[in-house]
C-alpha cells in the first residue's frame, strides 16, 4: 500500500480501532473480493491470523477447488476508501470497541460497517421500530409518538430510513434524544430520494450505518441484509403497522431468530396493513400499547447472550491441522454430502466422521472457489 492509500485508510477507519493501516486495509480488500461473506472473512481471519495473511493464501484455496482466483484490487479499495471519507464516513471494525456488542453476536454479523455521526449511541440500549412504508396517518403518528418517548426515555431507536413508518420513526427519535439509520445503499446515496434531508439529519445528530461500499445503489437483495442489521443491534423490534409478507415482518422474524424481543401494536382487521401486527400477536409477539410497555419489556434485558455466536471458534493451530488433514478426511467426504438442497454443517460433520475443522476448511475452499452456497441457519448447499 502506498503512503497515499495510508493516509486515506488512516483518516477513514473509526479511531477506537487498534488495527494497522495496512491491516485495516487489507481487511476492506479481503471482504471485497469474490465469493467472501461475514463467516468466510471470520473464517480466514481465524485461520490466517490476520487479513494480510488470508490474502495470500486465497488463489491456493481456490485452487483447491479447481477454480482460478484473483482478489479485489488494490485500486478498487483506494478508490472505496477515498469514495468514503468524501461521504464524511468512516470504517468500523468488527472488532473494535465502538462495535455494538448485541450486533456482534448475531449470525452473519457485518465484519466491517461504514458509519456517519455518533457512535456513542451504540452504548445505549437499542429499540428497532420498524412498519409499513403506505402506512396510514394514525401510524406515522403512533412511530413518530413511541420513538420520541423511547428516545427521551434513554434508547436509541433503530430503522432504516424508508417512508412511512421508519421515516416517522427517525423524525421522533430525533427530536427525543437519539437515532440509528440503517440504510441497504452505500453510506453516500440516500433513499428513498425524497429521505435524502432526514437521512442527512440522521448523520449529523444521530447515527447512519451502512454494510454496502459507497456508490452502491440500494437493490431488492440488500433490504433482508439491511434488515438483519437493524434486527441485530437493538434489544427488540416493535412492528406499528405491517401488511404479510412484508420486509417489517422478516425483521421481526429475524429478531426473534435472534433470542431478542418482538413487540407489535395491534390493529383494525378492516384494515390489510394490521395484518402483520396481528399475525404477529396471534403467533406470539408481545401486544404493546404504550412506550411504558415497551420500555419495561426491554428493562430487564441483560445484553447478551448466553451463548457464543454461531460460527467457527477454532485456533489458528486448528485451522493448521485441519489443513494437514484436510485431503485426507475433508474435502471428499463433505464434497460427496453436498447437493443443491441446504444441510446444517453440523450434520455434515456427523456424516463425514471428519473433524470441525477440516469440515469447515473444505467448506472454505468450496465457497472461496465458487461452489458453495450459504444460507442463514448455518446451512449449506451446493452453488
Amino acid at each position: 500500500m502506498d503512503a497515499g492509500a495510508a493516509e486515506q485508510t488512516d483518516n477513514a477507519i473509526a479511531a477506537s480501532t487498534l488495527l494497522s493501516q495496512d491491516e485495516a486495509f487489507a481487511r476492506i480488500r479481503l471482504l471485497r473480493s469474490p465469493n467472501i461473506g461475514p463467516l468466510t472473512y471470520r473464517q480466514l481471519l481465524s485461520r490466517f491470523g490476520s487479513a494480510g495473511a488470508a490474502l495470500g493464501m486465497l488463489p491456493d484455496l481456490a485452487g483447491r477447488a479447481g477454480r482460478p482466483y484473483q482478489a479485489a484490487s488494490e485500486r478498487r479499495v483506494q478508490a472505496e476508501i477515498a469514495a468514503t471519507r468524501k461521504a464524511g464516513g468512516r470504517y468500523l471494525f468488527h472488532d473494535s470497541p465502538d462495535y455494538p456488542a448485541l450486533l456482534a453476536h448475531s449470525e452473519g454479523a457485518p465484519p466491517i460497517l461504514t458509519f456517519r455521526g455518533n457512535t456513542a449511541l451504540l452504548d445505549r440500549p437499542m429499540v428497532a421500530i420498524v412498519g409499513a412504508r403506505n402506512a396510514s396517518a394514525g401510524a406515522i403518528r403512533l412511530a413518530r409518538d413511541f420513538a420520541y418517548g423511547l428516545a427521551a426515555a434513554g434508547f436509541t431507536v433503530v430503522s432504516g430510513l424508508a417512508r412511512g413508518i421508519d421515516g416517522a420513526a427517525h423524525a421522533g427519535a430525533l427530536a427525543g434524544g437519539g437515532t440509528v439509520g440503517v440504510i441497504a445503499s452505500g453510506i453516500d446515496i440516500a433513499y428513498p430520494p425524497e429521505h435524502a434531508e432526514l437521512q442527512k439529519r440522521v448523520a449529523d445528530q444521530g447515527l447512519l450505518l451502512a454494510e454496502q461500499p459507497p456508490g452502491t445503489e440500494p437493490l431488492a437483495r440488500h433490504f433482508p441484509t439491511r434488515n438483519r442489521i437493524i434486527a441485530g443491534l437493538a434489544a427488540g423490534t416493535l412492528v406499528v403497522e405491517a401488511a404479510p409478507k412484508s420486509g417489517s415482518l422478516i425483521t421481526a422474524r429475524l429478531a426473534g431468530e435472534m433470542g431478542r424481543e418482538v413487540m407489535a401494536i395491534p390493529g383494525s382487521p378492516l384494515d390489510a396493513r394490521s395484518h402483520g401486527c396481528n399475525q404477529l400477536i396471534r403467533d406470539g409477539a408481545i401486544l404493546v400499547q404504550s412506550v411504558e410497555d415497551v420500555a419495561e419489556l426491554l428493562s430487564g434485558f441483560d445484553g447478551l447472550p448466553k451463548f457464543p455466536p454461531r460460527g467457527v471458534t477454532a485456533t489458528v493451530e486448528d485451522w493448521r491441522l485441519a489443513s494437514s488433514k484436510s485431503a485426507e478426511d475433508g474435502d471428499a467426504a463433505v464434497a460427496s454430502l453436498l447437493t443443491s438442497a441446504p444441510v446444517a454443517v453440523d450434520e455434515l460433520i456427523r456424516q463425514s466422521g471428519a473433524s470441525a475443522p477440516s469440515v469447515h476448511m473444505a467448506l472454505l475452499e468450496l465457497e472461496i472457489g465458487g461452489k458453495l452456497l450459504r444460507h442463514a441457519g448455518g446451512r449449506v448447499s451446493l452453488a
